[in-house]
């Protein structure tokens, strides 16, 4: 039985095994401005618990600060040489007032009284306030959910990413202001297109046998 999908098995799967964490990239090929905006969109559309987005992605355009942050990303070449470069980070300290927030954007988006949703806003207050419970670690995992949305969507359209945690959050918290916004370096990346002469590209992906990751009980 024929299914309508909006992009093909095999597209989803090609795209999956082109993309790799590149090393090197051309540094004389831009993103074009409409793919760009694909990417950002992505971003925006990422999905977190309980639709909190508790999270900023900070594009770093500015080339002096790239430089700054190379440095502190262990002298990782990608971060000047790709189209762009992507900081992840969370909010910090996530409370009450991020709850309304948020709930006052559902009753704006969705035409609902905000009233309506005091049962839920509740709920998601009691989550974040719990005693002893690390809210700035529970938000790091939601920026990891973004992350993968936007590498996909990377890979879709054809465009290269490279993940980093081999990053010093503090020296990017510092180099960007982060922390008088608020917010902190979880992770990083940088998106662009492989350069012709990185190994890596031709490089066979590693990954365990099928069933040994994927088990149906």
């Amino acid at each position: 039985m024929a299914t309508d999908h909006p992009v093909t098995n095999e597209t989803v799967l090609r795209q999956l095994r082109w993309r790799y964490a590149v090393k090197k990239f051309d540094a004389t090929r831009k993103i074009p401005a409409a793919d760009w905006k694909t990417l950002e969109e992505a971003l925006v559309l990422a999905p977190s618990s309980f639709g909190l987005q508790p999270w900023a992605f900070f594009v770093v355009d500015d080339k002096a600060l790239r430089t700054q942050l190379m440095a502190a990303s262990w002298g990782q070449q990608q971060v000047v040489d790709a189209s762009h470069h992507v900081v992840f980070a969370i909010k910090k300290g996530l409370v009450a007032a991020d709850v309304e927030r948020f709930i006052a954007r559902t009753a704006e988006v969705r035409g609902a009284p905000a009233a309506s949703l005091e049962g839920y806003q509740k709920m998601m207050v009691g989550f974040v306030s719990k005693p002893g419970f690390d809210v700035d670690a529970w938000s790091a995992k939601q920026v990891y959910l973004a992350l993968g949305q936007y590498m996909t969507a990377a890979a879709l359209l054809g465009i290269d990413t490279c993940p980093m945690e081999g990053i010093d959050p503090a020296a990017y918290d510092r180099i960007l202001g982060l922390a008088a916004k608020g917010y902190a370096t979880v992770c990083a990346c940088p998106a662009g297109y492989r350069a012709a002469d990185d190994k890596y590209a031709s490089a066979s992906k590693v990954r365990f046998a099928h069933g040994d990751v994927v088990r149906h009980v």
